[in-house]
């Protein structure tokens, strides 16, 4: 059985040196991607120039210049078509901030291959060397939440809830699936992508030794409301709130129904006036709506 194609891929914009970074680490590896897709949103600094500039990489780079921002979630969307049009077998999503460990591909890759799990790195806080995000993992009493590798059970492997960067998608997941909803532009698509995969029945392993570093919220505050657990970032840029708080009522409508996305509306709306103030209760408020009618795309605020 011959090795799989994998192609990393990434979203960027104006981000220069953190790109460069990026394609430079996944050089790197100790077992390289075989292509890597950047889709350039519409950067107007040196971005696209220094990337087309690099040479004497062991992959094929391909600078995939968009002709709109249409955020992480298009600029995904875009690379990863681009990526199975070539040929790969497997897209590996990263941000243009989540820099892979030297080994963390060829880990991914060492047990048996399988298209039809979801295997992804771990993602770390180089900060707090602990998750970049806390992980839902498998326990004897269902999912309970990991918030460093100390917590993780033995093995290779463990079972996960869901994955978004770092996450190795096959091409029979994607065919199943279908492609990432590049309407959400941002901060959504990391959750309404793996539930999607998740419904067409496929799983997710997090593998141990497939590390990465990836930067974590600033002020992330784990909060729990009517036995659930919710985190929220505390003093957000405005578009980040709103794409926030859109997607999450948006997603929430199609999973569950009316009822439980206006109670995450409302959830966010006491988190944020609890959190960061009232005034930014009116911003909730538009986002909430539009979620709720399914307004999806760039923010006209943004």
């Amino acid at each position: 059985m011959r090795a799989p194609i994998i192609a990393a891929v990434f979203a960027t914009m104006n981000r220069e040196q953190t790109a460069l970074a990026c394609v430079r680490v996944l050089a790197a590896q100790t077992r390289p991607p075989d292509l890597v897709v950047v889709a350039d949103n519409v950067s107007t600094d040196g971005t696209v120039a220094a990337l087309e500039a690099l040479a004497d990489l062991p992959f094929e780079l391909i600078v995939h210049r968009m002709r709109e921002n249409r955020g992480n979630a298009g600029g995904v969307e875009e690379a990863m078509d681009l990526a199975f049009a070539k040929g790969a077998d497997a897209v590996w999503i990263l941000d243009d901030d989540s820099w892979p460990r030297t080994g963390a591909l060829a880990a991914l890759l060492t047990e048996i291959w399988d298209p039809k799990i979801v295997r992804h790195a771990l993602q770390i806080d180089p900060q707090t060397n602990r998750f970049t995000w806390p992980m839902w993992i498998g326990a004897e009493s269902g999912w309970k939440l990991a918030f460093d590798r100390n917590e993780l059970p033995d093995g290779p492997m463990v079972a996960t809830k869901s994955s978004w960067t770092g996450a190795l998608i096959s091409k029979e997941v994607r065919k199943q699936a279908g492609p990432v909803n590049g309407a959400l532009f941002i901060r959504g698509e990391d959750e309404e992508y793996p539930w999607r995969i998740s419904v067409e029945g496929f799983r997710f392993e997090g593998v141990r030794d497939a590390l990465m570093d990836h930067p974590g919220p600033e002020d992330l505050i784990h909060w729990r409301i009517l036995g659930k657990n919710l985190f929220f970032e505390r003093g957000l840029a405005d578009w980040k709130l709103y794409y926030k708080v859109r997607n999450m009522v948006w997603l929430k409508r199609r999973q569950s129904g009316g009822m439980k996305a206006i109670v995450m509306a409302l959830a966010y709306a006491f988190a944020v006036c609890r959190f960061d103030g009232l005034k930014r209760l009116p911003l909730v408020c538009e986002a909430a709506r539009d979620g709720w009618l399914g307004k999806l795309g760039k923010w006209i605020g943004h």
